[in-house]
């Protein structure tokens, strides 16, 4: 193996698996759950889309369901 290589002159190319990875979605969120997840990302360094996903990327791994408790 070479000591140094040169990447100058390399051109890039797209992972063609990457477009299967995530889908565009439109949510309502509440503007206090999106001035939560804004402060964790400026906290993190992440931004806070990202945020949301893996928190719910967690909650679906560990099979985790929302408390419901409806008015009757």
């Amino acid at each position: 193996m070479r000591k140094e290589y040169d990447f100058a002159n390399m051109k890039g190319r797209r992972n063609p698996h990457a477009k299967g990875l995530k889908k565009q979605v439109t949510l309502r969120l509440g503007v206090d759950v999106i001035e939560y997840f804004k402060a964790l990302a400026e906290e993190t360094g992440i931004p806070y889309q990202n945020l949301i996903n893996l928190y719910l990327r967690e909650c679906a791994h560990a099979g985790k369901k929302p408390a419901l408790s409806w008015a009757s």
